[in-house]
């Protein structure tokens, strides 16, 4: 996905675009995760899980999110934000308040949901949790997982943004250790080997627990790095 472009491009896309949402509420939930609520038109959007939208948070550099919740009725939609360090996207989100006004791209991505499957795994951490956010609507007919990697303050998030049947782990690399995700509870139960795997986050995480999927059941992968340490706008 596009995290950079010149800025003239910038201007001439957005020149013939207008503000589409203006912030209704902001609140964090922990020091570092923000949880703003946009109202506008969406009447046109189409969303889908898994979908990212794009928010231009500088004269040339653009990021992606995740919608969590959205309304189209009601013209809401929510986005989980990570706040972390002094990055361009980071200051960005961090300074926005209520009455600011800002376009948010259509969304646009893969489809990582398939109804017809009965289990699902949901993996990441909290740049994932919007993601999760937006399986709420449809897992109550399925039997899912979450499992997330997360640092230390954020480890009552999932449970304040209702994302149940949720485990959590430290961040402390134990999902770059092939063997010790191969013990995890999942790949010990049969019941889990046809499951829809979903790993987003870290790159290297992904990697690794996507090999480990990949050689411990027959289910489907959907996965999609979302940041690597060093690599800026990924």
């Amino acid at each position: 996905m596009i995290s950079t472009i010149p800025k003239w491009l910038g201007d001439l896309f957005e020149g013939s675009l207008r503000p589409n949402v203006k912030v209704l509420t902001t609140s964090y939930i922990s020091a570092h995760i923000k949880v703003i609520r946009f109202q506008g038109d969406l009447s046109k959007l189409k969303f889908e899980i898994g979908y990212a939208n794009v928010i231009r948070v500088s004269a040339t550099e653009y990021r992606n999110y995740t919608v969590a919740n959205h309304d189209i009725i009601a013209g809401i939609l929510d986005i989980v934000f990570h706040i972390h360090g002094n990055g361009v996207g980071c200051q960005y989100i961090d300074a926005l308040k209520k009455g600011d006004e800002i376009y948010i791209s259509s969304p646009r991505g893969h489809k990582v949901y398939d109804p017809r499957v009965e289990k699902h795994v949901i993996f990441g951490d909290e740049t994932s949790l919007g993601l999760a956010c937006s399986f709420l609507a449809v897992l109550k007919k399925h039997q899912y997982q979450f499992y997330f990697e997360l640092d230390k303050e954020n480890i009552n998030v999932p449970q304040l943004l209702g994302l149940e049947n949720a485990t959590v782990f430290p961040k402390n690399g134990l999902f770059i250790n092939e063997k010790w995700i191969n013990d995890l509870p999942i790949f010990k139960a049969g019941e889990w080997k046809d499951a829809n795997f979903i790993l987003t986050g870290n790159v290297n995480a992904v990697r690794t627990f996507r090999k480990v999927v990949k050689t411990a059941t027959k289910g489907k992968v959907f996965s999609q790095g979302y940041w690597l340490e060093g690599k800026k706008g990924l």
